[in-house]
């Protein structure tokens, strides 16, 4: 799996450098201008495009962190290995050209890094001009709890102005994008259907085809992107957790998800009808990523999902926000952590609690009684087998005493209003487990919506597919 870690320290001589576990490696620092000088260091050479670019100290800095992962995936004790994945924010000779002399506004998030640098930081230092910068649920730098309104401010590290879009805000409008050439999206998906922001990249895509503003993403690595499951959505449970008929877990990284929703004409009408006039809209593809990767995030991608444990399990436990059940938030393991107060007292133990990025969390401060599934990521893997495990949702539904009350009920209560029945894309799961279905009877179900998602998904891989 690929990390972010290692130190490193450089002068303008010859150098030679040592990182964390990893051999010798000897490359040439220049004073003003970053040359990579022999073949063997690859990608480097297609990142800085073979060209010397003019950098000041602190954009030497990010380079060597990103030749800390290069060294880290092409060679380890002396033996090769597989190359290291490489979002496309890495690739700036694929991108950088296209936004030279363009005042650029960007969509992204706390998890939109080159190195350990923010995107926006390492753009503006590289003399890219954004004239506006956008934000999703949690915020432009990533601290805002979930649902939390966010408002518009300058951001201190830039100056850019910063636009939020969440809440009744979902899309860019027009006086936004008034200094606006072309338009950037990078942000780090979990790819599960019910993780906003694959909704706010809908609302973004609409903007910039109904406005003939071009767009480009930078796509990066799906940390869920090897297997497909789960209910497909019905469009009449259609909401910001869930927009499109695709199941919850969809095997697509946000790039790919980005042609099928531009290709399958599942934007705004005003939005399909530009994009057939040729409004440009170009994916920038990640390096040495396929559907078999195991990716690692190096930076959580919200406040509670700290791990891969939690990103892993997210598809599987996210269904308790829908029910009376905490499902973790307030603990040190949200989405690894579920249970209830009612639940029988031989469970295992949890308090939820304020802290950051959960400021209220549901059950707060009451003793619950419930499950921890908290692993090591590979661990979770190996429990999880490629499948969403739906096996703690049955149990917890038969073993909490008043039926009635399980799911959250809405203040219109019809079947679209559950927020349970917008997390499963459908009514069914709930009849299924009120029903008293198994685990299996209830996967089994989903089988034939699951079976055609699959024959749509391939007409928009950019990567070669889990087998």
């Amino acid at each position: 799996m690929n990390g972010l870690n290692g130190k490193s320290t450089t002068r303008n001589v010859k150098r030679k450098v040592f990182f964390h576990n990893f051999p010798l490696i000897t490359f040439k620092i220049e004073k003003t201008f970053t040359k990579f000088t022999q073949p063997a260091y690859g990608f480097m050479g297609e990142l800085l495009g073979n060209k010397p670019y003019k950098i000041d100290n602190y954009i030497h800095m990010k380079y060597i962190l990103i030749c800390f992962l290069l060294i880290q995936g092409s060679m380890l004790n002396g033996q090769s290995v597989s190359k290291p994945i490489l979002p496309a924010a890495y690739r700036t000779e694929a991108y950088l050209p296209l936004l030279k002399g363009k005042r650029v506004g960007v969509f992204a998030n706390h998890t939109a890094t080159i190195g350990k640098a923010h995107l926006v930081d390492s753009l503006q230092k590289l003399g890219v001009n954004i004239t506006v910068a956008f934000g999703p649920e949690h915020g432009f730098r990533g601290t805002a709890d979930a649902g939390e309104k966010v408002d518009n401010y300058k951001d201190p590290s830039t100056g850019i102005p910063v636009v939020s879009l969440y809440g009744k805000k979902r899309r860019p409008s027009a006086e936004d994008l008034q200094n606006v050439d072309i338009l950037l999206f990078d942000i780090q998906d979990v790819g599960v259907r019910f993780y906003t922001f694959i909704s706010s990249l809908q609302e973004y895509m609409e903007a910039a085809f109904e406005y003939k503003k071009p767009l480009m993403i930078l796509d990066r690595p799906n940390p869920n992107g090897f297997y497909v499951d789960g209910p497909l959505l019905d469009t009449a449970y259609k909401s910001f957790v869930g927009m499109q008929p695709i199941p919850v877990v969809y095997g697509m990284t946000i790039g790919e998800y980005a042609l099928m929703l531009a290709g399958e004409k599942w934007l705004s009408a005003k939005a399909n009808i530009a994009r057939d006039q040729s409004i440009y809209f170009d994916v920038i593809k990640c390096a040495n990523y396929t559907h078999s990767s195991l990716y690692e995030l190096p930076v959580r991608p919200s406040p509670n999902l700290p791990d891969m444990s939690a990103i892993y399990w997210y598809a599987s436990t996210c269904y308790f926000e829908g029910t009376i059940l905490s499902e973790g938030r307030g603990t040190d393991h949200p989405f690894s952590i579920f249970g209830h107060p009612s639940l029988p007292k031989h469970l295992f133990a949890f308090t939820p609690t304020s802290r950051d990025g959960a400021k209220d969390p549901k059950l707060k401060d009451q003793l619950c009684y419930g499950w921890n599934v908290y692993a090591d990521g590979k661990e979770v893997l190996k429990k999880l087998n490629n499948q969403i495990n739906i096996d703690f949702l049955v149990e917890a539904y038969k073993q909490y005493p008043q039926k009635d009350s399980f799911f959250l009920r809405p203040k219109l209560d019809k079947p679209t209003a559950y927020f349970f029945n917008k997390l499963a894309g459908n009514e069914e799961l709930k009849k299924q487990l009120i029903a008293g279905k198994t685990a299996a009877e209830i996967r089994a179900s989903w089988q034939p919506g699951l079976t055609a998602f699959k024959k749509i998904r391939q007409k928009y891989l950019l990567y070669k597919d889990f087998k």
